[in-house]
């Protein structure tokens, strides 16, 4: 049903409760008048024609009495009879009639031209007295012309059509009003559901934390759905405070050390005269510090953007090719420090995101050719679906204590490692195998330390 413009824009403003009861009773109206209309058309058609078969069979008597000049016969209960000549003037007639004439000029004229004329007199509403059905025929007796018309009464048709319509009207508006009930309930019933879902989300508007909707888990229909996707995007919301939370919190921890090293060699650089030797060795601080806090943006950042990543960027490469990419930075550094640096990979084809493993797999080396000792080895393998990438150095081991949080942010093994970085390589690796599905483990091999990447692949 199209509304026009103003009415629809009303319709909009209405409650959904009562949209919903509203196009339930108007399609139900529609449904019962077409219901009621057929029956309705129905049994007036069966009336009317047992009706036109009593009409036609008392006309075709008093045609044949006219024909012969017979007396009229008496036709059904409560029926009339009038008979014409050619000039409208009556010749005989029934006594409830008297002098009254049936016909107008235009159809006696009608019938004299040899038309048959039908019609009711009297409406079935409002209820009026003498209703009447007629029939009008010209018939020839004895060479003249005669108009014989017939008529019976519909008193017991219109009696019984009125009552049908009033039995439908009853009918029609009881099952309305029982439709419309129905659909407010179940309209009520369907949408209270969402009303607690949005009492939720109100709640968590409010500062409500670890807030989850009461979502039945016997159900799968579409307010089901709806709300198993709410708390879906509720534990999204959660997620993301908290690694803003954990961001910011990080970086501040981490972004005081540094700077406050650079406001002190400011304010003692400031504090007297310094030749140029003592200011080029606290440039030469400060750009350490400065440096030191451009690395740890850059990796808070890769964090924070590895954490918020749906999907990665899966492309097949070569296994040999990725790892030989990854260590060829080091190269250098291993050779300067006098240390062996030796890879094993398989000659495969592996779907993974070299954007984020190739530099995992760098910090893995790094962190080895920094914190470890003697040889460093790397290997990669493919089993079953899986890589496995491992990273072993020849140095004390972490502490047993570090081990259960050698993957969280700024965990340093200060027992048996510097200070030096800025503790989140490990937690970069672990996001990284994490993102690809996978996990990531560090152990003591008793020869030193490994660290083993297992992904998918």
């Amino acid at each position: 049903m199209t509304l026009p413009g103003r009415p629809r824009a009303w319709f909009r403003r209405l409650p959904v409760v009562t949209r919903l009861v509203l196009a339930v009773a108007i399609t139900m109206s529609l449904v019962l008048a077409g219901a009621a209309g057929l029956v309705y058309w129905r049994v007036k058609t069966a009336l009317d024609q047992q009706l036109n078969d009593d009409l036609s069979t008392y006309q075709h008597s008093l045609d044949q009495a006219v024909r012969r000049g017979e007396d009229l016969p008496p036709g059904p209960s409560g029926s009339l009879q009038q008979v014409l000549d050619a000039h409208g003037r009556i010749l005989r007639s029934s006594d409830a009639l008297r002098h009254r004439l049936l016909l107008t000029s235009a159809e006696l004229g009608a019938v004299t031209g040899g038309a048959t004329i039908r019609r009711d007199v009297g409406s079935l509403l409002p209820i009026t007295a003498d209703t009447l059905r007629l029939q009008a025929r010209r018939v020839t007796a004895g060479g003249q012309t005669r108009i014989v018309i017939a008529a019976v009464r519909r008193g017991h048709r219109d009696e019984a059509l009125r009552e049908l319509l009033a039995q439908l009207a009853l009918a029609s508006g009881l099952t309305l009003i029982a439709a419309s009930y129905v659909g407010y309930r179940t309209a009520r019933a369907a949408l209270r559901p969402v009303e607690r879902y949005r009492s939720g989300a109100a709640t968590l508007a409010d500062g409500t934390q670890h807030l989850r909707l009461d979502v039945p888990g016997d159900r799968d229909d579409e307010i089901t759905r709806l709300g198993h996707t709410l708390n879906h995007m509720l534990a999204r919301l959660e997620a993301a405070a908290e690694r803003e939370r954990r961001f910011v919190a990080d970086a501040s921890h981490e972004l005081r050390t540094p700077l406050t090293l650079i406001r002190a060699e400011l304010d003692v650089a400031l504090h007297r005269p310094r030749s140029a030797g003592e200011l080029t060795d606290t440039l030469r601080s400060m750009d350490t510090e400065v440096q030191r806090l451009i690395d740890l943006s850059n990796a808070l950042l890769a964090l924070e953007e590895l954490g918020s990543t749906d999907h990665l960027t899966r492309a097949p490469v070569s296994l040999a090719d990725l790892v030989d990419a990854a260590l060829a930075p080091h190269q250098r550094t291993a050779e300067r420090a006098a240390r062996d640096l030796t890879t094993e990979a398989a000659e495969v084809t592996v779907h993974v995101d070299t954007r984020w493993l190739r530099p995992a797999i760098g910090n893995l080396v790094d962190n080895a050719l920094r914190h470890g000792h003697g040889s460093v080895r790397l290997t990669a393998t493919v089993h079953d679906g899986r890589l496995r990438l491992c990273v072993t150095d020849e140095g004390s081991g972490f502490p047993p204590e570090f081990l259960p949080r050698a993957f969280d942010r700024f965990a340093r093994a200060e027992a048996s490692r510097t200070s030096e970085g800025s503790g989140l390589g490990l937690a970069f690796v672990q996001a990284v195998a994490t993102a690809h599905g996978g996990t990531a483990h560090a152990a003591n091999t008793g020869h030193g330390t490994a660290i083993t990447l297992d992904l998918p692949c």
